[in-house]
């Protein structure tokens, strides 16, 4: 597998996982900045930058992550 099929394949996966998950956003301004960065990455894709749409889903799960850590975005259980 080449690079940039690598690139993409991670790139796809980690956008329809951050399109499923199951959380609650209590801060607004993270899940506009997540839902932009998740916009961008998939932006970045149709134009074939490859680079540029994997850095923007990470970005995206950088605030995930973030949102978190300090209490502004919550898992839901899976019932």
């Amino acid at each position: 597998m080449s690079v940039e099929e690598e690139l993409l394949n991670e790139t796809q996966k980690w956008i329809k996982k951050a399109e499923n998950l199951n959380i609650e956003i209590l801060d607004q301004k993270f899940g506009r900045n997540i839902e932009a960065y998740i916009k961008d990455s998939k932006y970045f894709l149709e134009k074939n930058d490859l680079v540029r749409a994997f850095e923007c889903i990470i970005w995206a799960w950088a605030w995930i992550e973030i949102g978190e850590e300090i209490g502004v975005i919550k898992r839901r259980s899976q019932t």
